[in-house]
């Protein structure tokens, strides 16, 4: 069923109103087009992996029986793994952990889980020089590891370069999650939701439905917070705390990424667990920084995260805060707090609350950064690139 487009706010409707010489202009075709375009593509995802090919394919990787789950990547590729970490261990009873590309490279033989495993490799390109290295290693060192790669591009290194290889399985999403943007945006959250696919044939087919409720929470962020969070990206920051509990975590770490990648580090960050702020982070907080708060759905673990918010408070710090969750009380606030309300937020699968509040981070990064006259979607001005640039691996040594 097609996804209605959401009632674009007036800071968002001026800028999709633009002319294409105009979006040029400012830089941020691609980012903008590519953040508005994730509740459809989350339907054509899903829709992929409840297709016969696919979930056949990810059946037969779990009838294997791997010991261990490993998810690796680079920078918000491995985010992606961090947030499914959790999430896919508590549903399958399988240990699932996420280890850096690169740390796979350097230092495989100490944080690799030896014996029979799954490597699920996840990237937006493919491209990216640790991308195949680590395969190329794991290949060749750890006969008993299984290999899935999740990726948007069907022309990438890790798409193509391993077709004769019997232990390698590929699942490509859609050109379109390929984002053309420097920021990873429609890409993160459709590997995401790719990856807890596995979930879905460990309990049965999945239902090409599973996005419908995502999409719909999305567009009501869109619609009804929109506004709110431009207003709070127009005042001037210093910097902007994170904040998430276990698997969401993973979403605040990449939402600081947002906000350093198109800010071009002119907004310094902090991805933080509510319970490890106090043990130093605490005091990173000043009068002018931000703290955003994803409040999970277990009220338990909500109780904690407002244990904190109302800590701060008292302490007079993170003063200005963007607080995104259900029947959120107005005492977590703080003095200057905007409410992200969301109904049904608490309904989704845990993978799917994390594609929510990702897309706050993105929104929020995207703003700030127009408002600091950058381009969101080359804002580094050739530091950074869309793709690494290619640089030497080297052969195992001692502490790979």
């Amino acid at each position: 069923m097609p996804v209605k487009p959401p009632v674009l706010p007036p800071a968002l409707a001026k800028l999709h109103g633009a002319n294409d010489a105009e979006k040029a202009r400012q830089g941020y075709a691609h980012t903008l087009r590519e953040i508005l375009q994730q509740p459809p593509t989350w339907l054509g995802t899903a829709s992929r992996l409840s297709g016969e090919h696919t979930a056949a394919m990810l059946r037969e990787l779990l009838a294997a029986k791997p010991a261990h789950i490993v998810f690796t990547g680079s920078g918000s590729s491995l985010y992606v793994g961090e947030c499914l970490a959790p999430v896919l261990q508590a549903a399958l009873g399988i240990p699932c952990l996420a280890i850096a590309a690169g740390t796979l490279l350097t230092s495989r033989r100490g944080v690799l889980p030896p014996g029979r495993g799954l490597l699920v490799s996840i990237a937006r390109s493919g491209d990216s020089p640790e991308s195949t290295g680590v395969v190329d290693q794991v290949l060749a060192a750890e006969p008993g590891y299984a290999h899935l790669a999740i990726t948007c591009n069907a022309r990438g290194q890790l798409a193509t370069r391993y077709r004769d290889e019997p232990r390698m399985h590929v699942l490509l999403l859609d050109e379109a999650t390929n984002d053309r943007s420097l920021v990873m945006t429609s890409s993160f959250t459709n590997l995401l939701l790719a990856g807890s696919g596995l979930r879905h044939v460990a309990s049965g087919d999945p239902d090409p439905r599973l996005a419908d409720a995502a999409a719909a929470v999305a567009g009501a962020l869109v619609e009804r917070h929109g506004e709110a969070i431009a207003a709070a990206a127009q005042r001037p920051v210093d910097g902007v705390a994170y904040l998430g509990s276990g698997a969401a975590f993973g979403a605040a770490r990449e939402s600081a990424l947002k906000m350093l990648e198109m800010t071009a580090g002119a907004v310094r960050t902090l991805p933080e667990t509510f319970l490890g702020l106090r043990h130093g982070p605490m005091s990173w907080l000043a009068d002018d920084s931000l703290a955003v708060a994803f409040l999970a759905a277990e009220p338990s673990v909500r109780g904690y995260e407002y244990d904190l918010l109302r800590e701060l408070t008292r302490k007079g710090l993170g003063e200005r805060r963007i607080v995104v969750g259900e029947s959120i009380p107005a005492d977590v606030l703080g003095a200057h707090g905007v409410a992200v309300e969301l109904p049904g937020l608490y309904a989704l699968e845990e993978a799917q609350q994390l594609m929510i509040h990702v897309m706050v981070g993105q929104l929020l990064a995207f703003f700030r950064c127009l408002a600091l006259e950058q381009k969101p979607d080359a804002p580094s001005q050739g530091v950074l690139t869309r793709v690494v640039e290619a640089f030497a691996i080297h052969g195992s040594g001692a502490g790979a």
